[in-house]
């Protein structure tokens, strides 16, 4: 299992000018990141007009510090025009457009949206074949491996016999536990201590959700910012580890999602100490990539340090790695 890194995950430091491309590619290799995911539409001021000389530009880049570029995120903009969404003739081009992209960067990966139909994607599946690059949808929270649209995109490639279409899993939907920094973050806003717990351990327990927004939306009164502690549990659902093991086949790319590491290099939120011992005795080889999405629920209160963040769930996920190997 290889370790690597979503630029996405340093969007604050790049935002506030701290950090530019290099110096976030320079920070994963220097903590044995090799895999660098990106989003051209963040990261290439000129998409989509990439001219070959950015394209050498990112070549040398990653020759440079030894790594190599693994997965392009894709966004399909269907409501680009004010006037009416894209037609699907103009959905397919555009995600031609990505595909020709993928290719000329030598990247192999593009995550694709879930929203994108997979009739959408099943007319792009020719283009992705001549290109070589693998289009995997996001499976995110609230969907998860075996939601009924997700199982779309496998019937599909299934029926295609293809290997250029598939899943790409996002590890948020393995949210064992209610965030701390949404805890914290709402209890900042106004939610009282005793309500916030309540909507913590409703969740330990995986209630469903709409009897907690209930309980605390009626019967608790609760404010705005309990009812939104509450409403948020509908987007966090915990699929079981143990089947992910099940879809690796139609994967070629994982976005480790987190919110918060703490000192001790845990994770408090997601069962990754359930779900790589899963993806080793799957034999999965792939990249596990860092997606850091904790800026947003502290920047009101401290700064935010990504890189010490990234550099905490890698020490995770070198312990991990290493405990399933020797167990097998």
């Amino acid at each position: 299992m290889k370790r690597g890194v979503s630029l996405y995950s340093f969007q604050e430091e790049m935002f506030l000018g701290q950090m530019n491309i290099e110096d976030c590619v320079a920070f994963a290799a220097s903590i044995g990141a090799k895999g660098i995911e990106i989003l051209p539409e963040q990261n290439m001021p000129s998409f989509p007009n990439i001219d070959d000389r950015q394209v050498a530009w990112w070549k040398d880049l990653m020759a440079k510090h030894r790594t190599e570029l693994t997965c392009y995120d894709m966004f399909l903009d269907t409501k680009v025009r004010k006037d009416r969404l894209m037609t699907d003739d103009e959905q397919v081009a555009s995600i031609r457009r990505d595909l020709v992209l993928c290719n000329r960067l030598g990247i192999r990966n593009m995550r694709v949206l879930v929203f994108v139909r997979p009739d959408i994607l099943e007319r792009c599946v020719p283009y992705a074949e001549e290109l070589d690059v693998h289009m995997g949808v996001e499976v995110h929270a609230p969907w998860h491996m075996e939601h009924a649209w997700i199982l779309r995109t496998v019937e599909v490639a299934d029926r295609l016999g293809t290997k250029h279409l598939g899943l790409l899993p996002d590890m948020g939907i393995f949210m064992k536990h209610y965030p701390p920094v949404y805890r914290d973050r709402f209890i900042r806003q106004g939610a009282r201590p005793e309500v916030a717990q309540f909507i913590v351990d409703q969740h330990e327990q995986k209630i469903m959700a709409e009897y907690t927004i209930y309980e605390v939306a009626v019967k608790m009164k609760g404010n705005p910012a309990e009812v939104r502690m509450a409403e948020i549990l509908r987007h966090q659902p915990y699929a079981n580890p143990k089947r992910i093991r099940d879809y690796i086949p139609y994967f070629r790319h994982i976005q480790a999602k987190f919110y918060e590491m703490t000192e001790d290099d845990r994770d408090p939120t997601h069962a990754y100490d359930e779900v790589i011992p899963e993806l080793v005795a799957g034999g999965w080889d792939g990249y596990l990539s860092s997606e850091y999405e904790g800026n947003r629920w502290i920047q009101d209160v401290q700064a935010v340090d990504s890189r010490e963040q990234v550099r905490r769930q890698h020490r995770m996920f070198e312990k991990l790695i290493a405990r399933a190997e020797g167990a097998r």
